[in-house]
């Protein structure tokens, strides 16, 4: 589902993850980008001479070259697509990759490296988040009825909920943002602070130091979240109660280096998941026991999780 949309935002065109056999293309892509994730943390911390000795960094490459091979074709074909309108003197009309192709002045590889590279960022992330986030739902009932009693009131009978819906629903946006808080898509990352010499806390660095930030540390802060291990969605309620600081949690960066494609996930999960917790009740499978947290890049569970999905029976709800 992920893939579909943002595929559908990128490329202006489905892959084909809906149907009942994916594509071989589409799947050697998926493929890749999780061989890409899988060796990165190993590449990061191997030193270079070894590169040469050991197969994670040709594997690591592998994953980018199938990511790039796959994006590439489908920015080929866009391209010919707009070439045949101009060539006919027809209005070139689209989206993001028609506005790169036509109205930037970016060269193709590096149209080619933009697309490719928010193509996996839009891929693993957004399912990762919506996957924790129905874990934790299916361990507390309480706060899944709460936000069932939510999403009803707010998008009654069959409806199918809108973005001007998600305004309504303060509580979905609240565990999203408590998913993520628990479980941020990228748990490190770094910055260099290339301006100037800064003392930060007492220290002194000087300018093109190197700044690493443990995401996943820094909102697990007893200060900043009481009973940081629980899962509190209330704690991110406007309704007047003291609600933590906002950059105790900031698992899309922030300023002008923080993610592009912030609002564009927020809103496919909280779609995604007001409609999942319309249709159906989510119970935890007690057989694969205590599910931890893996940094491959982005965080992963250490183990398959499923999950039980009972079709609501109260029809008027419906």
């Amino acid at each position: 589902m992920c893939s579909i949309r943002i595929s559908s935002i990128l490329f202006e065109t489905r892959i084909g993850c809906l149907e009942e056999e994916i594509p071989v293309e589409t799947q050697d892509f998926i493929d890749s980008i999780a061989q890409m994730f899988s060796y990165s943390m190993p590449v990061a911390m191997l030193p270079k001479w070894s590169r040469n000795i050991l197969p994670i960094y040709r594997r690591y490459i592998a994953g980018w070259e199938g990511i790039f091979k796959f994006s590439g074709k489908l920015i080929d074909m866009k391209m010919e697509a707009i070439q045949k309108r101009v060539d006919t003197d027809q209005e070139v009309e689209g989206e993001y990759l028609t506005y790169l192709l036509s109205n930037t002045n970016m060269t193709n590889k590096e149209v080619y490296g933009s697309v490719a590279e928010l193509l996996l960022a839009g891929v693993d992330t957004t399912s990762n988040t919506i996957m924790w986030a129905m874990h934790l739902l299916s361990r507390d009932p309480n706060v899944q009825d709460t936000l069932y009693q939510e999403v009803s009131h707010c998008i009654p009978g069959d409806k199918i909920p809108s973005a001007q819906d998600v305004n309504r629903m303060p509580y979905l946006r609240a565990v999203i943002k408590e998913a993520l808080r628990m479980y941020p898509v990228v748990p490190l990352n770094a910055r260099i602070m290339v301006e100037n010499d800064i003392i930060i806390g007492g220290h002194f660095f000087t300018k093109k130091t190197s700044f690493t930030m443990c995401h996943y540390a820094i909102s697990q802060d007893e200060k900043t979240f009481p009973e940081p291990s629980k899962f509190k969605p209330e704690r991110w309620l406007r309704d007047g109660r003291v609600r933590p600081n906002p950059f105790g949690s900031i698992p899309f960066g922030f300023g002008v280096r923080g993610c592009v494609g912030r609002r564009i996930a927020e809103l496919e999960m909280y779609l995604a998941l007001s409609r999942i917790i319309k249709l159906f009740e989510i119970r935890p499978d007690p057989s694969i026991g205590e599910v931890k947290a893996l940094n491959r890049t982005v965080l992963v569970a250490d183990r398959q999780v499923n999950l039980h999905f009972l079709e609501r029976t109260n029809k008027a709800a419906l």
